[in-house]
């Protein structure tokens, strides 16, 4: 897929630091219960960690129990790139930026109780975070 952001390896790699590269370019993961925005509670946007794109609304994060970020559905459709995963000896789905590509997490049908049903299960390293004006 052609992407509206386009960047070689070597400038991601200039441009984020050693963690978020791992994650955003190589798809690796962040440990449970270790970013910084799995607790956040306060109102405002979710945003690529790498190209700045709006990818989720804070009203649709909640608390799934499992260690990471967890969103029912993500701003618009297209925000977003939907990913078959078989690596690990699993089918999951890979969820990626759909503007610059970068690996986000995935995403799992069992969100339980939210209006989709659907579990981002997102890595903090991948997002960042602005507040809402008060």
């Amino acid at each position: 897929m052609a992407y509206s952001v386009d960047k070689t390896e070597e400038e991601w790699r200039d441009e984020l630091g050693a963690d978020q590269y791992a994650v955003l370019r190589q798809a690796a993961t962040e440990r449970a219960w270790t970013g910084e925005l799995l607790d956040e509670k306060r109102a405002g946007l979710y945003t690529c960690g790498a190209c700045g794109a709006e990818l989720f609304k804070s009203g649709t994060k909640f608390d799934s129990g499992c260690g990471w970020p967890s969103f029912y559905e993500s701003i618009r459709p297209e925000a977003v790139e939907l990913i078959e995963d078989t690596t690990l000896g699993m089918v999951r789905t890979e969820v990626r930026c759909a503007h610059c590509g970068s690996h986000l997490g995935h995403v799992f049908p069992d969100g339980f109780g939210t209006p989709t049903g659907d579990r981002y299960c997102m890595n903090s390293i991948a997002l960042n975070f602005t507040p809402d004006a008060e």
